[in-house]
């Protein structure tokens, strides 16, 4: 039985705010050399691994620069920063709700992913964190959709991660969410709404199918006017687009969803108007580590409430 090794720190510092990518190079393998490994690996365009190789781009655990030569050791560590995508920028801030040694508590806008994936790296909320506060240890304990605005909670020490990521694996953590939506009087509200929902890869929108429920959520509208509602959205499960599914299965999709009731297609690049009216608007827990007790509240308004004559139809 192969022991687990410790994986070594990384040799090279963020580069705006985004971690260097690691690989490690796999057990049972034949390859002569790490360049062959890489180019295999990475399919990289023709000279890419060469030409970052020869730059001296691609590093080991000591931080020294990997050679063209240099031999294939299985479990061995290598580092190296992609090249980072041309983003828009999102202009909308990320506000500080709460920070202390142990964690931060971010108001996320709409249009901002939560953490460095796919086309979205150097313009996530974790990444202008960690510049902004000069914390690069900085990670997320949860995630947001890109197109749900509101609060995320971050841990400031690698060691207290797994702690707080434990609240919302183990369902301590209560979530308040905020949307605005159609008011339909025929609706009977309060509600629970349970279902199975499953989110398969490469697919934009999730769904429900038969069987055993796996996304529990409560619908309360707070009040409504010219048409609209503002819905009080209580999840007791966390399945991707819970809250969207489920409103949009009740009758009351939300207002700017490019995918529930129907798939609308992707929104251009650099458009950030008509977000989607979802706000994860309160967070309350227990500290794990202290015992105190946590609310925090999102100061943000949703925009489909505060100026209904834009969004009328």
């Amino acid at each position: 039985m192969r022991r687990k090794t410790r994986i070594p720190p990384s040799p090279l510092p963020q580069r705006e705010g985004v971690d260097a990518v690691r690989v490690r190079l796999p057990f049972g393998q034949g390859w002569i050399t790490v360049r062959d490994h890489l180019v295999a690996r990475l399919a990289a365009g023709d000279g890419v691994i060469d030409g970052m190789l020869d730059s001296g781009l691609i590093v080991g655990a000591d931080g020294r620069p990997v050679t063209r030569d240099a031999a294939y050791v299985p479990g061995m560590y290598v580092w190296f920063h992609r090249e980072l995508p041309e983003e828009h920028p999102v202009p909308f801030p990320v506000e500080v709700v709460y920070r202390d040694e142990r964690i931060v508590v971010a108001d996320k806008p709409h249009f901002l992913a939560t953490t460095p994936r796919g086309s979205h790296v150097a313009e996530t909320a974790l990444a202008r964190l960690r510049r902004d506060l000069e914390i690069p240890a900085l990670t997320a304990a949860h995630r947001l959709d890109l197109l749900t605005a509101g609060l995320v909670l971050f841990t400031v020490r690698p060691e207290d991660r797994g702690t707080y990521q434990s609240l919302f694996r183990d369902r301590r953590v209560t979530k308040e969410y905020e949307a605005v939506a159609p008011y339909d009087p025929e609706v009977a509200l309060p509600r629970t709404v349970r279902s199975r929902i499953v989110k398969e890869r490469g697919v934009l929108a999730a769904r429900e199918v038969p069987g055993e429920p796996n996304a529990i959520s409560r619908i309360e509208l707070l009040e409504h006017r010219a048409g609209h509602g503002r819905y009080r959205l209580l999840p007791a499960t966390g399945q991707t687009h819970q809250l969207r599914v489920h409103m949009a299965a009740s009758g009351l999709p939300i207002l700017g969803d490019p995918l529930y009731p129907v798939v609308t297609g992707p929104r251009p690049a650099g458009d950030f108007r008509r977000p989607l009216q979802l706000l994860a608007r309160a967070l309350e827990f227990t500290d794990p580590v202290t015992g105190d007790a946590h609310r925090f509240v999102s100061g943000r308004v949703l925009e489909a409430w505060s100026a209904q004559e834009t969004w009328a139809g």
